[in-house]
């Protein structure tokens, strides 16, 4: 209460606007009263939140149509009732299974859009293939993680002690390479293996220059 914000546009200022609710971004009591809001988002499905971030899984069952798409409208008639938006463009779907199976299920959709259908997906972090292979996480975490090694090789340039660099590769690179382990590193394939074991392997030749 009692608050007020203007606009500035260059050194020009706008007048003062009374603020009459609404809670500050990046206030502690924001994220809980976030989450008091949606915690009565409950489709007929099985539903993660994690603070605004919403995932629908729906199970098919070959004798009965899927129920995914009047799971979504459940969504989609909260956020209406609650004065709130879904993002469309960010939305998206994807299904699991046999292609042979998975390819004939209608898309989800509303009057004006369709849902992107996609193989793949960043959940949280982690990239998740419709096949659950994780060969695009692997792909990116590698790549994430290589980048990162440019800057561990100018330190050693310009002459940082092995202990600091290896600091830097606890703390920076290589928790890129473990975020979320316990998801994923027991379903790894042998090439997933050696080609993050390539990267520290690299890490450890610019940091003892061998």
């Amino acid at each position: 209460m009692h608050r007020s914000q203007r606009v500035q546009i260059g050194t020009n200022y706008y007048s003062y606007s009374q603020l009459n609710s609404a809670i500050p971004q990046g206030s502690w009591l924001g994220p809980v009263s976030f989450l008091v809001l949606i915690n009565d988002v409950k489709p007929d499905c099985l539903v993660h939140k994690y603070v605004d971030d919403t995932t629908l899984t729906g199970l098919y069952d070959r004798t009965k149509p899927s129920g995914i798409q009047s799971f979504f409208h459940q969504l989609l008639n909260w956020a209406d009732q609650n004065e709130m938006v879904v993002n469309l463009i960010k939305t998206k779907e994807m299904t699991f299974g046999p292609p042979s199976i998975t390819s004939n299920l209608p898309s989800i959709s509303t009057r004006s859009y369709q849902i992107q259908r996609t193989s793949e997906t960043k959940q949280l972090g982690p990239h998740i293939d419709s096949d659950l292979s994780w060969h695009t996480h692997v792909e990116a975490i590698v790549s994430k993680a290589n980048q990162r090694l440019y800057f561990l090789k100018q330190l050693q340039r310009v002459g940082v002690p092995c202990a600091q660099l290896i600091h830097f590769y606890i703390s920076v690179i290589r928790p890129v390479l473990e975020y979320a382990v316990p998801v994923w590193h027991h379903l790894l394939t042998k090439t997933h293996t050696d080609s993050i074991e390539s990267v520290q392997k690299r890490a450890l030749s610019i940091i003892y220059s061998f």
